[in-house]
């Protein structure tokens, strides 16, 4: 069969698990975007096969040399459960008798401890971003950025995508929809209600003077100039990075995902029950969550090791 042929195969292959995926799964854009990228790379080493033609073989050659080109133990993992998925998927359409890819024991994903911030680290990010922006504007919205990320342990995309209608009336508790569109409740801070407040009326004003100018009213509470209406993560990141400089923090250990471990992890050094923290960051599962009780772990030996008086050398 023609290299040109079997490409094209594939290729549809791919189109038509990710539309039925998407569907069936309500999959977040991030996600279909990861898959396609991994099944597209799959099917490239495969050519000039198809993905209907390759072989078990097939399948642990191409992990062994995802290994050989350095990819971590996730992203060899994350490949292995794209190939999987695409080939139950055919196996249910009709398209192959067999996965080729179901007997394969996978690298697994190591479990890395997150890295996380001191309270006071916090505080100063938070001092920081009242600090941080060429207008009043736009320090109060980076104020208010930094207190619902640190209120209430959003996703970065879930912060971002707020809309303003669901944030008015002075809320002590915002619905988040989070990943295959499910919803939660979020409780937010005293201090993040007095920012949010402060940041409302700003926006009242954006809006009242948009419509006067004959411009269409922005949706999202955090507007921006892209396509989709509101501010990017990229943009969100950099200003995490440069609020971070500004505390006097090194901006490598700072970013929004880092200050939603912190959000996790202060509230477990405070007594928080774990599934309560497994539903406020939107986990399906305990054991995503049960990662932060390691890191408590280590700061309690730590607090022992430095100050237990058996645990002092003797002179």
């Amino acid at each position: 069969m023609p290299a040109s042929t079997t490409t094209g195969d594939s290729q549809r292959w791919i189109s038509t698990f990710l539309q039925a995926h998407a569907a069936e799964h309500n999959a977040a854009l991030n996600t279909q975007m990861a898959y396609g990228r991994d099944l597209i790379a799959f099917a490239a080493y495969l050519a000039p096969k198809s993905l209907a033609e390759a072989s078990r073989d097939d399948v642990e050659d191409y992990l062994v040399r995802c290994e050989a080109e350095g990819l971590s133990q996730s992203t060899r993992a994350r490949r292995l459960s794209a190939i999987r998925q695409v080939y139950r998927f055919a196996h249910e359409e009709g398209w192959r008798a067999d996965n080729p890819a179901l007997q394969i024991a996978g690298p697994g994903a190591s479990r890395h401890l997150p890295k996380t911030l001191s309270e006071g680290d916090v505080t100063a990010l938070l001092t920081s971003a009242a600090e941080t922006g060429r207008s009043p504007q736009d320090r109060q919205r980076n104020l208010l950025l930094m207190e619902l990320l640190y209120a209430t342990g959003l996703r970065v995309s879930e912060l971002v995508e707020l809309p303003l209608s669901s944030m008015r009336g002075n809320p002590r508790m915002i619905l988040v929809k989070g990943k295959g569109n499910k919803e939660r409740m979020a409780p937010l801070s005293d201090p993040a209600r007095m920012a949010l407040a402060a940041w409302i009326k700003l926006r009242d004003r954006q809006e009242d003077d948009a419509r006067k100018s004959g411009k269409p009213a922005n949706r999202h509470l955090f507007p921006g100039p892209g396509a989709d209406g509101h501010l990017t993560r990229q943009q969100f990141h950099g200003l995490v990075k440069e609020m971070a400089l500004k505390a006097g923090l090194d901006p490598a250990r700072v970013s929004p995902h880092v200050l939603r471990h912190a959000f996790a992890t202060h509230l477990l050094a405070r007594g928080a029950d774990l599934r309560v923290i497994q539903t406020l960051l939107g986990h399906a599962d305990l054991s995503t969550t049960e990662i932060y009780t390691h890191v408590l772990e280590d700061q309690l030996r730590d607090l022992v090791l430095n100050h237990h008086p058996l645990a002092k050398p003797k002179t």
